[in-house]
């Protein structure tokens, strides 16, 4: 009798671990015997039993009998169950594949038979032979791919041609499906012999390899997260990535961007990739598709997204544009609300004061339309009369927008009606209103606006674009999103910006055009921060650049100017900056020309000859012209040259850079050497030094990279007999005010003996103390070249600071002088001089450097100049020196008026008198008040306002410059004269100590103090 046994194999065993975390785990149990076994009563005894597995307690929850072998001597019979079919070591080791029963004892293969799982390839075939697609190619195709396990079936999809380089090529799409998960070497080894047999080039994408994690269903302006894992673990791709299908089917590859921010790959081995969008729209919902690919394989697996949709872009119009009061007493006004055709369905309410009307759309081309009508009552409010449409969608999120309706009121000024050279009827509009219309030239998009300014109208601002250039603009928009931003669409990008470009120039609407363009620019600068782009672009992105300098730029006012030149300026060298170069040896246009440099860097650019001493990295140069008359000039008196010149590394290397410009100007006499900062939208003359050489020609040298130029100044105020006389002047003043300090030490309990006098005595240490420190600030900073950042800013402070409390004090000698003068017998009490002297004095000062100081911090201005370890001047009202000058000027006006308050004073009370010799003694009074009083008030610094207001290189220009030098530098001087040596009480109390120390009698010191106590008294 024949030995039987039979061979169960329970797969799908679940073990339940009961750990710290619960895992569940998939295991294979084989079970034999040489007897008729019940599969039903073995699956029943192993539910629910406990065994152990590595020294791990686990539960058997579920199983199932996944193939069934019977073994008759040395026959052997061995099936799957349904669902199963024979894993891939026992068909490509036994040749048992598919479902069909195998004879091979493959009972000891692990695993025996898996789960059905549906893959298909979707793959291409390109003959490389002038050859045509027949049945017996779709046979050899065919039988290539029998060889896959669990092969079901191949159909060819469709034929067509290809045209590769001029020459036609015989191409056929085709579908296979198999119910295995192949290994990938595998399935190269197939296409390989199938590109073999058929003489062609094969490429297959696969679906169903991958795992793909979608949230499905996310709201408006959310940040959704998608992952993608590839199965197969022990091997490494060349290559991942996302595509995205729009609405229309169109396929984009993503890149990392404003929005997209992709992960490849999440781990080492490459088998993940993880997508990020950043605040999701309506374009974004849509099937997305991740890959890995090795050689001519391709893994993929393709999700859903749905956005709960808001409207992105929702258009409002008025209809009148204004309601004119004057002539009705009330208006009807429509409303329409205008958006894209949508398939989220909304919830819509229109509101217009208490007025609340849910709204129904009307379809009309692509769009769907919401009207609502409004009575604009002619009773005069002061709030506008807004009208708002708000959308809600299926997550509860909600848009308004808003509307207002402009009223002309019963008496109140506004423009009056009027059709333009365009043909265009601007109505009836209050002052202070803009009109928008969005009437533009056939083959344009956009609107019209205008201001009306009292009774005027502005001039009409076009912003109507080249249809064209809009798309170009929309493509950018997406580019920088990470939208289809690749090599192939950049290109197709900027040939379209130069089409654009070379276009109606001369058209009303090209400063429109001109604006559209810079923002590709900036799109395109933004997007080349995440993607690498080939230098074949620089072709048409520096001639689309260079046609756009020679428009006008007409039509916009002078600060829009300024915005679009610095923002121009900033994309093409941020272009010019992150595009890779490779083969490019630069571009020529008539107004840019750009050039590269590896090792020699020594280039001409524009007859601007430019040298960089770097380290590494390729340099890069670009001369701009036609653009430096639109860029700010925020340095007074001058006058830029013509070109600009750009210079920036591949990476980011130390390097010296020398420019040598020729002289546009020879007139003027100062040349300098800046450079454009991009945060402030300013120029600077940090890191860079000018001088001129022979030819007439500029040398600037500098330590930075950026956009350099060169400004002329009519004169340098700097010349070595001024430093010659400040630093003179400063050491006699220290020394000086060194000594009076001293005296007044020596001589102060003689001759404080009185409210009036401890006033003036007071006020006078403190000026000199304060302009004793901010002397030697001055002199400390004389050579800022030589002091780091934060000495030079430190002094800086302490100058500012210093002179800022000198001048205070000189307010409160001169408001405690007018005030005895005035309120005789109210006089001032001490307590109260101290208190209010105290806090002009101390506090003011400290105030003023600390809230000047952090307000350029908190601006990101420049508090400070390092060339000069001063404040910065920019222009009128701007820059922080004006917290030094409007305070001192304050101070010099206050002083002033006291000063004219003492001379009328004492003309006054010589006017009774009548006669010559009053007369001579009181020119005598006043000249003497005069000289007393300028140093003290510190009025001899009105010569420095006059020099902000004088032309310079004039005689008087020049007398000023020498007088404010010498009469401030030596103020130490002039104190130590009016307030010592001029003093009468100050002076006998000098000479009695002197006579005393000099005889050696302190006895006789002290009667003679006494004495004068006595006479005080």
């Amino acid at each position: 009798m024949c030995s039987r046994a039979y061979l169960f194999l329970i797969g799908a065993v679940y073990l339940y671990a009961q750990v710290i975390v619960a895992d569940v785990f998939t295991a294979e149990l084989t079970v034999g015997s040489n007897v008729t076994l019940e599969a039903n009563s073995i699956l029943l005894a192993l539910n629910y039993t406990d065994v152990e597995v590595n020294a791990q307690k686990v539960i058997l929850i579920r199983s199932e009998v996944v193939a069934e072998c019977l073994l008759i001597g040395d026959d052997t019979s061995c099936n799957c169950s349904t669902g199963y079919v024979w894993s891939n070591p026992v068909c490509y080791n036994y040749n048992c594949c598919r479902e069909t029963t195998c004879a091979q004892n493959v009972s000891d293969s692990t695993p025996l038979c898996i789960a059905k799982v549906n893959v298909r390839i979707k793959g291409s075939v390109t003959l490389n032979t002038a050859e045509t697609w027949g049945s017996n190619k779709e046979t050899q195709l065919t039988d290539a791919f029998k060889v896959l396990n669990g092969f079901e079936f191949l159909n060819v999809t469709g034929q067509r041609t290809q045209t590769i380089d001029k020459d036609d090529f015989a191409v056929a799409d085709f579908e296979a499906a198999v119910s295995v998960e192949m290994s990938t070497p595998k399935l190269q080894g197939v296409v390989d012999e199938a590109q073999r047999n058929l003489k062609a080039v094969i490429s297959v994408d696969t679906v169903g390899m991958v795992e793909i994690y979608s949230p499905g269903k996310v709201c408006y302006e959310s940040v959704p997260v998608m992952n993608c894992t590839f199965v197969e673990t022990n091997i490494k791709m060349d290559s991942n990535g996302w595509n995205f299908f729009g609405k229309d089917g169109k396929r984009f590859q993503l890149n990392t961007g404003t929005v997209v921010n992709l992960t490849l790959p999440c781990n080492t081995s490459g088998l993940c990739a993880q997508l990020t969008l950043q605040k999701v729209t309506g374009i974004w919902s849509g099937r997305y598709e991740c890959g890995f690919q090795i050689g001519s394989v391709r893994h993929t697996a393709s999700t859903e997204l749905s956005v709960a949709l808001l409207p992105d872009v929702v258009t409002l119009k008025i209809d009148p544009l204004t309601v004119d009061c004057s002539v009705n007493s009330n208006r009807k006004v429509t409303a329409t609300a205008t958006i894209p055709v949508s398939t989220e369905p909304f919830k819509v309410l229109w509101s217009y004061q208490e007025v609340k009307e849910p709204a129904v759309n009307t379809s009309v081309g692509g769009n769907l339309i919401y009207k609502f009508h409004a009575t604009v009552s002619c009773m005069k409010i002061l709030e506008p009369h807004t009208i708002s449409v708000t959308f809600t969608n299926s997550e509860k999120q909600v848009k308004t927008a808003t509307v207002d309706v402009p009223v002309i009121y019963a008496g109140a000024t506004f423009c009056k009606a009027e059709i333009d050279r365009f043909g265009v009827l601007w109505p009836n509009t209050p002052a202070g209103k803009t009109l928008i219309i969005d009437q533009c030239a056939e083959g344009r998009v956009g609107y019209k606006s205008r201001t009306c300014r009292g009774r005027q109208w502005d001039d009409v601002f076009s912003n109507c674009v080249n249809a064209e250039l809009n798309k170009v603009l929309n493509a950018a928009d997406n580019f920088a999103k990470g939208l289809g931003a690749t090599q192939e669409v950049a290109m197709e990008i900027f040939s379209g910006l130069f089409n654009s470009s070379t276009t109606d120039t001369d058209s009303n609407d090209s400063t429109a055009d001109v604006i559209a363009s810079i923002e590709v620019l900036n799109l395109m600068s933004k997007a080349s921060e995440f993607i690498v782009l080939e230098d074949s672009v620089f072709p048409k992105f520096v001639h689309a650049a260079s046609n756009m300098l020679n428009n006008t730029w007409s039509g916009v006012n002078t600060t829009i100017v300024h915005d679009m030149s610095s923002k121009y300026l900033q994309s093409v060298e941020d272009l010019v900056k992150n595009i890779k170069v490779n083969q490019s040896n630069g571009v020529n246009s008539p107004n840019l020309d750009l050039k590269f440099c590896s090792d020699d860097c020594n280039m001409t650019v524009f007859d601007i000859a430019v040298n960089m001493n770097k380290t590494n990295g390729t340099g890069k140069t670009v001369a701009v012209k036609n653009l430096m008359r639109r860029l700010k000039n925020n340095i007074d008196d001058s006058k830029p040259d013509s070109i600009l010149v750009s210079v920036t590394l591949e990476k980011n290397s130390s390097s010296e850079i020398r420019l040598v410009f020729p002289q546009e100007n020879p007139s003027r006499n100062k040349r300098m050497c800046v450079f454009w900062r991009t945060k402030m939208n300013k120029w600077s003359e940090a890191g860079c030094s000018a001088k001129t050489i022979p030819g007439n020609r500029t040398v600037c040298d500098c330590n930075h990279l950026t956009s350099f130029a060169v400004m002329m100044s009519k004169s340098d105020v700097s010349t070595p007999d001024l430093d010659m006389i400040t630093n003179v002047g400063l050491g006699v003043s220290v020394c000086c005010l060194l000594i009076f300090l001293i005296v007044e030490y020596l001589v102060w309990s003689a001759v404080v003996k009185s409210n009036l006098s401890h006033f003036r005595h007071t006020a006078i240490v403190n000026i000199a103390v304060f302009l004793l420190l901010g002397n030697c600030s001055f002199l400390a900073s004389s050579n800022p070249e030589s002091l780091s950042d934060n000495w030079c800013l430190v002094l800086t402070i302490c100058k500012h600071l210093f002179y800022l409390a000198m001048f205070n004090w000189m307010m409160c000698m001169s408001v405690m002088l007018v005030h005895q003068l005035i309120f005789v017998f109210t006089p001032l009490r001490k307590r109260v001089f101290m208190f209010f002297s105290g806090i002009v004095g101390y506090v003011f000062p400290i105030f003023i450097v600390g809230s000047s100081y952090t307000y350029c911090k908190y601006t990101e201005k420049p508090y400070y100049e390092k060339k000069t370890c001063w404040l910065v001047y920019e222009s009128v009202l701007e820059g922080s020196l004006h917290a030094f000058l409007l305070p001192v000027g304050t101070v010099i006006l206050t002083n002033l008026f006291s000063m004219v308050v003492v001379i009328l004073t004492l003309v006054k009370s010589n006017v009774p008198e009548g006669s010559k010799a009053d007369d001579k003694e009181t020119a005598k009074s006043i000249l003497k008040v005069v000289v007393f009083l300028t140093p003290v008030f510190g009025l001899t610094w009105i010569i420095g306002f006059a020099l902000l207001m004088l032309e310079e290189n004039t005689p008087l220009h020049i007398i000023a410059i020498y007088s404010f030098t010498i009469l401030n530098s030596f103020q130490g001087i002039f104190i130590l004269i009016t307030c010592v040596f001029a003093e009468q009480k100050v002076r006998e109390e000098m000479i009695k100590l002197i006579m005393a120390k000099s005889k050696g009698k302190s006895e006789s010191m002290k009667n003679l103090t006494s004495t004068n106590y006595t006479r005080d008294k």
